[in-house]
């Protein structure tokens, strides 16, 4: 029997491979790490948490403005880019250490270098010039965002992981893309004051979610002042000789910033990891194909997270990690279970959804009732907000099911999560009115729409 130095060497040390390394060291076996950037990964060090953080700093001028409505009176506010930005880097690196020193508590070795696979059961250090042997592999490397590099005037464009770490604060932005980085960053950006033009080249923003949830976003978020372009696309980005940028359109408009951002999807990192010397297969993308559990083409080898370009989520990692020690360490071969994923998009306002959205739910399913309820959040009416909230339910008529719920305002994305245990439990309708309500709440909505607001039969809707 072959010896080896580890049982398992991950390489990645984002969510998903730290969990998985923290687990399987947990179990007695002997594990190592490597990362090459900083512990952590996309989401702690330039994505969900720090995004998060970002958020909440740009929602303050809403709340100075709304609390007049309840008697304060506000002195004018103002706001300073750098000290967030210094508050956030010691956040993330407070996270950072908590995630390196987990592996090690539970028994393992973590590097700070690149990993690079010399075949099917050595691993390169670079850092540290020399190769290791283990047994079992597990790739988690994540993913990076398209530089979209046809475009002329890429290189002078920023990406979501630099937004968080500007210089200063740009005067005006405009960002390409319509998936839920760019709509976040957009209502980020226009809530610390800068003046801020999104554009996108489909129909309308936030491709794949519910079409009232997209809509209703866009109306709000141009009421608040951001500008809107859909079905343009960027054609060359011009540096203008007092350093500002020209954004060049389909359209023939020329929008002049100082700051463009690109949100254009994200892209495997895949490369220069030795993948092919190990005979690890990969897909169109620079995916590392994997089979339902999560093994690659080489039977030792493992993949999960981004990586795959499966469901790319932090959470959905983890969980694909959880199933990996299962799987590979406890003899429980377990598939990752990507149905009914409860996700979040943190504009503002906030959406929070799970399940089938209504044109998804009209093709699937031959007679669908629709539960939709728009009104005023209880907590502007004293604030004089005009801004408006939706709560939506996909309902199969035949079995009662419910198939989607989606919401669109304050505090969605935590109702979003517990929707999510409702909706994978596989409560009907009925279960949810037999709930009694909490009230006075947004999400009472919930278990209160007693009557459908329309069906749909055969992908036609009843009037």
């Amino acid at each position: 029997m072959a010896s080896y130095d580890y049982d398992l060497f991950v390489i990645g040390g984002g969510s998903g491979g730290v969990r998985a390394a923290r687990v399987t060291a947990g179990l007695g076996k002997r594990v190592a790490i490597a990362e090459e950037f900083r512990y952590g990964g996309t989401c702690v060090i330039r994505g969900c948490v720090p995004k998060k953080l970002y958020v909440y700093a740009s929602q303050f001028p809403e709340h100075f403005a709304d609390a007049a409505g309840y008697g304060w009176s506000v002195p004018k506010a103002k706001f300073d880019w750098r000290t967030l930005v210094a508050n956030k880097e010691r956040e993330i690196s407070r996270l950072e250490g908590l995630y390196q020193n987990g592996v090690e508590k539970a028994g393992g070795e973590a590097f700070h270098s690149r990993a690079v696979l010399v075949d099917a059961h050595t691993v390169r250090i670079e850092s540290e010039d020399r190769t290791v042997t283990a047994d079992q592999i597990l790739i988690a490397t994540g993913g990076r965002p398209n530089p979209h590099a046809a475009l002329p005037g890429h290189e002078h464009c920023i990406f979501s992981n630099e937004a968080f770490d500007l210089p200063e604060l740009p005067k005006a932005i405009v960002i390409a893309g319509g998936g839920y980085i760019a709509v976040e960053f957009a209502n980020i950006f226009h809530g610390l004051g800068v003046e801020t033009t999104l554009v996108y080249r489909g129909m309308e923003i936030l491709q794949r979610f519910d079409m009232d949830l997209r809509r209703m976003l866009h109306e709000t978020m141009e009421k608040k002042g951001i500008r809107i372009l859909c079905q343009e696309i960027f054609t060359a980005i011009d540096k203008r000789p007092d350093g500002r940028l020209d954004a060049h359109l389909s359209g023939g408009e020329v929008i002049t910033a100082d700051q463009v951002m690109l949100a254009l999807g994200r892209i495997p990192n895949t490369e220069n990891l030795g993948l092919e010397a190990a005979g690890v297969e990969l897909g169109k993308v620079g995916e590392i194909n994997v089979d339902k559990f999560s093994r690659t083409s080489v039977k030792n080898i493992w993949a999960i997270g981004d990586v795959t370009n499966r469901v790319q989520l932090t959470p959905v990692a983890i969980h694909e990690a959880m199933c990996f020690v299962d799987t590979a360490f406890r003899d429980n071969p377990t598939k990752p279970d990507h149905k009914t994923v409860p996700t979040a998009v943190f504009s503002q306002p906030e959406i929070g959804t799970v399940g089938l959205s209504e044109d998804e739910a009209s093709s699937r399913f031959d007679d669908i009732e629709v539960y939709r309820a728009v009104f005023r959040p209880m907590r502007h009416t004293l604030s004089g907000r005009e801004e408006k909230m939706l709560v939506k339910l996909i309902v199969d008529t035949d079995t009662r099911l419910v198939l989607g719920a989606h919401i669109l305002g304050p505090d969605a994305g935590e109702m979003a999560q517990l929707l999510g245990i409702s909706l994978k439990a596989g409560l009907t309708k009925d279960d949810f009115d037999h709930t009694m309500a909490v009230h006075p709440t947004a999400a009472e909505e919930l278990v209160t729409m007693y009557t459908p607001s329309y069906r749909v039969r055969n992908g036609a809707r009843d009037i």
